[in-house]
């Protein structure tokens, strides 16, 4: 049985990383969600999954240095629509566990087409973090999705706040499409969900990241000062990142295997800490137990 599609928050979505949990990002089929190529579950359900990263982006931006990762994420849904969800983060070749990041929300479903989640986040730092996400712990979400039937638009709101506080908003313009076929036998289906969005907001997390790693960057020559230009700076709302991304999934009832490719562009990057057109791949494992 093919079930109703949602986006659900991304990261999607939006930003968080490349993909992994957005703060949740999930497939499954009742509220919650894994990966990009999303489903809905009208039960009480729990969703587990794995995800590699190439490299961990940040609300458009990426730290000088690539950070490929491998995360590990658990959401719980209710019926009613409330939520729950962890992830743990280990950027390979560091520290065993960089970051847990944990939180919970609500899914409404106004109408037919027009949807939303509400969510907080924590985000906790091995003190030897180095992803540029280590400047904010805190995040506060609004989502709100409207489907057109030839699309779905999704406006994201965020702030966050921690050594660093900035807000950001992220509009997401998605087509979900799954076939009519099967692959093995009649349980089975593709689905894909190619997305083009772009980010706007402050990035005065950028700022306090190089102050908090003026030790490690110095050494690679990209160290930002910290002046009231590049503060003033920081604090104007601008554009800061476009980005097409493709992921194809193969989903049975239980579970879906995702992979995806991001390409994403930079702008109004600040200072010296020069990001670059690049490209991000991701591939995600989900189980779902209802």
């Amino acid at each position: 049985m093919k079930y109703l599609c949602l986006l659900f928050f991304v990261a999607g979505s939006n930003a968080l990383y490349a993909a992994g949990i957005n703060p949740t990002g999930f497939t499954g089929r009742d509220y919650h969600v894994i990966a990009d190529t999303d489903t809905i579950i009208r039960k009480q359900s729990v969703s587990v999954g794995v995800n590699y990263g190439s490299d961990a982006l940040f609300f458009g931006r990426t730290s000088p240095i690539k950070y490929p990762f491998v995360t590990g994420d658990i959401i719980y849904n209710s019926k009613p629509g409330f939520f729950a969800y962890g992830s743990v983060l280990k950027v390979l070749g560091y520290t065993p566990v960089d970051e847990v990041d944990v939180g919970g929300g609500y899914f409404y479903k106004l109408s037919k087409k027009f949807s939303g989640t509400a969510s907080y986040t924590r985000f906790i730092f091995n003190k030897d973090a180095n992803v540029i996400k280590s400047a904010s712990s805190n995040d506060i979400n609004l989502k709100n999705s409207y489907d057109w039937h030839f699309f779905k638009t999704s406006v994201i709101a965020d702030y966050l706040f921690g050594k660093s506080n900035d807000i950001f908003v992220t509009v997401t313009n998605s087509k979900y499409i799954e076939t009519s076929w099967s692959i093995f036998d009649d349980q089975d289906y593709l689905s894909f969900n190619p997305s083009f969005n772009f980010i706007t907001g402050t990035q005065n997390f950028v700022q306090r990241y190089s102050v908090d790693h003026q030790y490690k960057q110095e050494v690679d020559n990209i160290y930002i000062k910290d002046d009231a230009n590049s503060a003033r700076y920081n604090r104007v709302f601008r554009m800061l990142n476009y980005s097409f991304k493709v992921p194809i999934a193969y989903n049975r009832p239980h579970y879906t295997l995702e992979a995806s490719w991001r390409y994403s562009i930079p702008v109004n990057v600040e200072g010296v800490l020069e990001n670059h057109r690049e490209s991000f791949f991701n591939f995600t494992f989900y189980y779902l137990f209802y």
